[in-house]
């Protein structure tokens, strides 16, 4: 079977972009919406642990009327007809996910304020996802994109300056405003979380920029200075990455970059292997002379990834995070235990503001205990979109010789499968950006982001 079947209506994104002046036309409204989302979900956080914790729900009123605003928009104005498969398939998994947690409010499952925030992170970011596909011109996505990556640039001396700072310091004040709440990697060095209430929402925007800062490294440059932006995406994701703290952050982007070296030389026509080489060496020495300056960070991570090894089991952590943790299945039942209930949000508002792990840490889990039957299906709709996504980016860069189709996909594959997208509000927002910029990839694979 194709790829292409296994997400119908993908290969419509697929289709060679035209190489008109799209990138010099005006930005659309959806491109404005897409942008705004975006950037209230990487600095609500900065917003609510530096500025005043109340704005919580503000915020994310905020951003999720924006993002259904976009939703309903696209509707109105039949962007779905350009991807009339895949809005159907999502139409019918909706209806699915509504009359499930509806039956389980009836059974007394859950509750009005549970479904309803169910709704939420079942569905609304990935609808949020495919409107941005469907809507975004060339010139929003490539604006998108250069808003993304300068976000990432900023970060990084705001990462750096927390990893040098001690954990009372202001910059690392976390939401509880108790030096004791802040997480380290050893005694004295903090993990660092940037813009984020938390140190997860760090990682996943750094991973998040991996494939776009590496994309840019691979986009054809027409100036000395397009060089010297991409050499600072670059830069940036490895300084973060570095300085993290953050094992997962580490071991991502390592493979990440591993990848896009192997498949920058192996997808590149013949004629330019020996320029995609040059590029690889350079890429290598600036990630080289980056360790070099951040030795410290780096032995304080060898020394977490050492004392880890000696008190947890890897293969168990592991299977947790692809599989959900032990007893999973022992708490398993068919209807669930209430469409959302797994939350962070769900738990934020049925304990005052308190965050409690009462069902299970890892998407995996959580997706079978909340959902049931429906939970199941869940995870193998999931495993569709990775093998199908995968196949159709494979395609894309064999027509384009280029790797970045593929980065990106790789990316999305391990988010649905490892990020908390149900459970973590932050989580499911930048899915939901992931997911856009990822078909968006698909329709303009080569990355025409300096013009």
């Amino acid at each position: 079977m194709r790829s292409s079947a296994m997400m119908p209506g993908a290969a419509a994104l697929a289709r060679p972009a035209s190489s008109s002046s799209a990138t010099s036309a005006r930005m659309s409204l959806t491109g404005r919406l897409f942008i705004s989302v975006m950037l209230i979900i990487i600095f609500e956080g900065a917003v609510r642990k530096w500025v005043a914790e109340s704005s919580t729900l503000p915020l994310i009123l905020l951003r999720d009327v924006l993002a259904s605003y976009m939703v309903v928009r696209a509707i109105t104005r039949g962007h779905f007809r350009r991807l009339p498969q895949l809005a159907t398939i999502m139409g019918a998994w909706s209806a699915c996910v509504l009359g499930w947690g509806l039956l389980q409010l009836t059974l007394g499952e859950s509750t009005f304020a549970v479904l309803l925030i169910g709704l939420r992170f079942w569905l609304l970011y990935f609808w949020f996802g495919l409107a941005a596909a469907v809507g975004m011109s060339e010139r929003d996505y490539i604006v998108s994109l250069r808003v993304l990556l300068a976000t990432l640039v900023l970060m990084a001396p705001l990462a750096v300056l927390q990893h040098q700072s001690p954990p009372g310091a202001f910059i690392n004040q976390s939401l509880d405003a108790d030096e004791g709440s802040v997480f380290v990697v050893i005694a004295g060095v903090v993990r660092t979380t940037g813009t984020f209430s938390f140190t997860s929402g760090f990682t996943i925007f750094l991973a998040t920029c991996a494939p776009f800062a590496l994309g840019a490294f691979e986009a054809r440059k027409r100036k000395f200075s397009h060089r010297f932006i991409a050499l600072a995406f670059l830069g940036a994701l490895a300084a973060c990455a570095l300085v993290s703290g953050a094992r997962a952050s580490i071991i991502y982007t390592g493979g990440m970059f591993a990848i896009f070296l192997l498949g920058n030389l192996v997808f590149a026509p013949m004629r330019r292997k020996g320029l995609a080489l040059i590029a690889a060496v350079v890429a290598v020495l600036a990630v080289v002379a980056l360790v070099y300056l951040f030795q410290g960070a780096v032995e304080a991570t060898q020394q977490r990834f050492q004392v880890a090894a000696e008190s947890e089991d890897l293969v168990e952590r592991i299977s947790s995070i692809f599989l959900g943790e032990r007893g999973v299945l022992d708490r398993f039942t068919w209807l669930g235990a209430g469409i959302g209930i797994g939350s962070n949000l769900a738990q934020y508002v049925q304990f005052s503001g308190r965050t409690v792990f009462l069902y299970s840490e890892s998407e995996a889990g959580r997706t079978l205990i909340e959902g049931g039957l429906v939970g199941a299906l869940f995870v193998l709709v999931k495993l569709a979109v990775v093998v199908g996504g995968i196949g159709i980016a494979l395609k894309r860069s064999l027509q384009t010789k280029a790797v970045f189709p593929i980065l990106v996909w790789i990316a999305i594959s391990l988010a649905l499968i490892t990020w908390p997208v149900i459970g973590q509000l932050t989580a499911n927002g930048m899915f939901g950006v992931l997911l856009a910029l990822g078909f968006l990839s698909l329709r303009y694979p080569t990355l025409r982001l300096f013009g």
